[in-house]
């Protein structure tokens, strides 16, 4: 298959940005979207064209959350619950253009062509996505009764990766589902319970801060989350923001 693909080229966060195109022969129907983009590269390079076109990878198998790409206007491409490593060409016809953008979002300035600054997310981390308090050792953990929907919920919740897809996809840039996640993951369970209260506060407080915009309401982060996260962690997220305002513990 065949392909023209326009590509967002930027060389640095300061400068001024432009589509440039490309051409792209014989790819087959099993490569990746990824695969795709090293066979332009090595083009690029081999015939002295361009500087190869930089972007975001590291497993190329779903986990990572690096290879967050805007693919016709749609965070990861064409198809629903998967990555932009997992995209593979089939999903395009052959002739297609194809036009790639990196995350549009204040909070993830450009860094070069496709790949943006997503430091962001690690201050919100830093802010409460953790626990600090004695849990003990694996066997402890595993003395504690945890009522199944209570733990398949957390479970849900942790396999956020932080790619940025819903922020991406929100027209406002908010990180809501992405700290809402990261929010229910730890407080549904007994063992973040304690510092439930703090990190909600320390967490939204951050996201502010760095300049997240406040959820749409569109559920288009649910859409296009790659790891089909729900948006009822935004939901349980405002509760305990509101119950940590009157000092009641809303964890559910």
């Amino acid at each position: 298959m065949n392909f023209t693909l326009h590509i967002w080229r930027q060389e640095n966060a300061q400068a001024k940005g432009r589509f440039e195109t490309y051409h792209v022969e014989n790819i087959t129907a099993e490569c990746s979207f990824l695969e795709m983009l090293d066979i332009l590269n090595e083009q690029l390079v081999n015939d002295r064209i361009a500087h190869p076109v930089c972007f975001d990878n590291d497993c190329r198998e779903g986990i990572c959350g690096m290879c967050g790409l805007y693919i016709n206007g749609r965070p990861h491409g064409n198809d629903d619950g998967i990555t932009t490593c997992q995209l593979h060409m089939r999903r395009f016809n052959d002739g297609d253009e194809i036009w790639i953008e990196p995350w549009r979002a204040k909070p993830f300035p450009v860094i070069r062509d496709l790949v943006v600054d997503r430091t962001a997310f690690d201050k919100i981390i830093q802010a409460g996505g953790y626990i600090s308090t004695t849990t003990g050792g694996v066997p402890d953990a595993n003395t504690i009764p945890i009522p199944k929907h209570i733990a398949d919920q957390a479970m849900d919740a942790a396999a956020c990766i932080g790619c940025g897809a819903c922020v991406a996809a929100c027209k406002n840039a908010s990180a809501m589902l992405f700290v809402g996640a990261k929010v229910s993951h730890l407080n549904l369970l007994p063992q973040g319970r304690v510092e439930a209260l703090d990190r909600v506060r320390n967490m939204v407080i951050k996201m502010d801060e760095l300049g997240f915009g406040s959820c749409t309401n569109t559920y288009a982060c649910e859409a296009e989350c790659p790891k089909q996260i729900k948006r009822q962690n935004i939901a349980r997220m405002n509760r305990q923001w509101i119950g940590q305002m009157f000092g009641r513990d809303r964890r559910k």
